[in-house]
Order: structure tokens, then sequence, then C-alpha cells
């Protein structure tokens, strides 16, 4: 078993990761750290979920001069909550490892003078938006001949033609010898070649879908008449599974508000995350998420793009997506840190074949459920599940 200690990190890391619970690197990080250490340049794809963000962010903490008081890392993030989350984990390293590593977000739509005071700071790490970080360069307020690495974090979204010109701009206005990392969940062949193009002779690690299925996930599909009839499905779901923190995803905005108002007709602290919604809204609802005030979180893949919330128990789909490691990026939102997750696919008979698609590629099993009376079963019965000394004979519990 590979150790942290194998792949090169200090015991201070080591002794912060073991406070916060982490004992062992995951694959991403045991493939990638020991590069990044060496300076190298680097794309790594790895599953949502799997610990990317660490993997990044430990050998940064490893290699700033922490006596300097200067900008040394940038860290460029597709969203607001994604920049803020990747800005809490260096807080949250730096506070259980006992290292003085500083960090500033800075995101567009905040008080732009507010975020140059922080700056004045000199912060070890910027995190934040590309379009924000450019400003402040543009302004010289961030000092970019000392930044030594540039993270690319999500890079699929970053370097796509909306923003890879923006990217390439903070770049430019670095150090040739800068270390320059792209991660995502999925790298395609385009962005594969732009990465490589901003690169020098870049190590390029992919970890493979069958290492990406993670085997702490139940997978389950259960069967709806029609797509109308989807909702009263979840409904029964939820209620029998009676999940701790879930995520509902679904295709369509107006199925979104639809499903929230109905959970909450029916008294679920659930609430809904779109992508046209005010920043504070969503700020809102992912905190509230976060802190177990909202039980069930109605979203888009793209409203949950980067999202990551520590102890989702459930996954609902309500839609099907259109390749079979899209599904497995939602489902990795459950079962993270070792704890158990479960995945419900909610489906027509005419899209059990997509089930199906998904189990050959991803070589996993989606096993078929049903509910009958408040309980998960194998199959419907005619009957009520009877009791015997403790146990449901014929239910099979929920995790």
């Amino acid at each position: 078993m590979t150790t942290f200690a194998e792949i090169g990190l200090n015991e201070k890391l080591i002794e912060g990761l073991n406070k916060g619970g982490i004992a062992e690197p995951t694959e991403i990080q045991a493939k990638t750290i020991p590069l990044l250490l060496q300076n190298k340049d680097l794309i790594g794809q790895s599953q949502t979920g799997s610990g990317k963000t660490l993997a990044y962010l430990l050998p940064i903490f490893q290699k700033i001069d922490r006596d300097k008081r200067e900008m040394q890392a940038i860290i460029l993030a597709p969203t607001h909550e994604l920049a803020m989350q990747i800005n809490q984990e260096i807080k949250k390293l730096a506070e259980n490892s006992g290292l003085p590593v500083t960090s500033s977000p800075i995101i567009g739509e905040v008080n732009i003078l507010r975020q140059i005071e922080a700056l004045r700071e000199k912060p070890h790490i910027i995190v934040g938006s590309v379009g924000r970080i450019q400003e402040l360069i543009g302004k010289k307020k961030i000092s970019a001949h000392t930044i030594k690495t540039i993270v690319i974090d999500e890079g699929d979204r970053l370097l796509d033609q909306n923003d890879v010109n923006r990217v390439k701009a903070v770049i430019k206005t670095t150090m040739k010898d800068r270390q320059l990392m792209v991660f995502a969940a999925n790298i395609n062949a385009k962005t594969l070649a732009i990465a490589k193009e901003l690169m020098r002779d870049a190590e390029v690690v992919k970890i493979t879908a069958s290492a990406l299925v993670n085997s702490n996930i139940s997978h389950f599909y259960f069967m709806a008449e029609s797509q109308r009839d989807k909702l009263e499905v979840l409904r029964k779901l939820i209620a029998a599974y009676k999940p701790q923190k879930a995520i509902v995803f679904v295709n369509n905005s107006e199925e979104i508000q639809r499903i929230t108002e109905k959970l909450q007709y029916h008294h679920y602290k659930a609430h809904k995350i779109l992508g046209g919604v005010s920043k504070e809204d969503r700020q809102r609802a992912l905190e509230g998420f976060r802190n177990e005030e909202i039980q069930i979180l109605v979203a888009s893949d793209i409203a949950a793009r980067g999202l990551d919330v520590q102890g989702v128990t459930h996954i609902f789909s309500m839609d099907l997506t259109e390749q079979a490691m899209e599904y497995l990026h939602r489902a990795g939102r459950t079962g993270r840190s070792g704890r158990l997750g479960t995945s419900v696919t909610i489906i027509t008979e005419r899209e059990l074949p997509i089930i199906k698609r998904y189990e050959k590629e991803l070589k996993i099993k989606i096993s078929k459920k049903d509910v009958f009376k408040g309980f998960i079963v194998d199959q419907k019965k005619n009957r009520p599940p009877a009791k015997k000394k403790g146990t449901t004979k014929g239910v099979v519990k929920s995790r």
C-alpha cells in the first residue's frame, strides 16, 4: 500500500492529513504528487470525489517558501463556489498541518477594493475566477513575476472556447519557468491538445474508468410508468431511504422548479440550485446544504459542477446522462472518504437500454429495485414484508 511518506510528503503535511481523517493517498494523488514535487508540468484526469484538489494542493504546500511574503501560486476555477471550496481546503490544510501558508479568494461580482486590500498582505496562494485574476494582474495588484505554480482546475471548462484566451493571458504574464497543472474529471482530445500546447513536456496521468468506480457506492434503478410518474416514485424513495443529505439531478430547469416545490409541499427540506440564480442565493443554498439545514438539493449537472459537499448519502437521478462517465461523476458525489453511498436512477421502460450500457461501459452492476409500502425490495410483493426476530424478511435495507 502506497503511503504519503513513500510519495515524498513531509511529516507536517502527513500529520495534517491524519488530523483531517486522511490516512493514505488516493490513486490520482499517488500517481501525480511525486511528479509534481519534481516540478513537472502535468495533466491529471480522475473522477469527481477522487481527491484531485489535494493532489495539487499538497505539492504546492510542500514547495512554497513560507519565509517569503509573496504570491507564489495561482489556482484558476470555473465557478465562484469551487473557488471558495478550494480556499476552504487551503485554510483547513494550513490549520491541521501547522504550516503558515496563506491564501486569498479572488472572484468576480465581489467588491474589488476589498480584494486589493487583501492582496496587500501578499498571500502565498491566490484562488479564483480567471476574469477577476486577469483584471488584477493588469492593475499590477497580483505580482505575476513571483508566481511559480499555476493550477487550472476543471480544465475541460476553463480551456474551452469561452475561457481559453483569458487563461492563456494569465499564463503569459508569469515567468517561463513556472509549473503548470491541469486537472479535470474528464479530458477530451481537444482539451488535452490545448493543455499540452501551454506546457513543457507535460506528464499525462489518466485514471481509467474501471479504477474510477468507487466500491463504496451501491447502484440501483427504479421503474416509473412514465416521465411524469417519476416525481411520485422519487417522493416514495425519499420516504423509504430517509437520506441524511441527498442531491437530486434533473436536466430541465422547469422540472427542477416543479420537483423542488413538490418536495417542499411534502415537508422536505428541499432547495433548488440553478445556473441563473444570484450568487448570494446559490451560496446560501450550499451553506444550508453543508450545515444540514437543507436535506435535499435539486440541481442540474451544470449548476452542481464543482460542488464538493461532504456527507452526501444519496444521489437521485431523475433524467439520464448521455455519457456513462457523466453518470459516474454524479454518483461520485456520494461514498466519499471511505463512507457508504447510494446512487439511484429513476427510469422508464424505454430508458432501460441506457442503464445496460452504463453497466457494460463502467463494468458495474446497477440492480433493479422496487419500493413497496415504504420498503426498498428486490421485487414487488403481494403482501407487506414480514418481520421476524428484529429483521425484515425480503427487504433490502438501504444505506
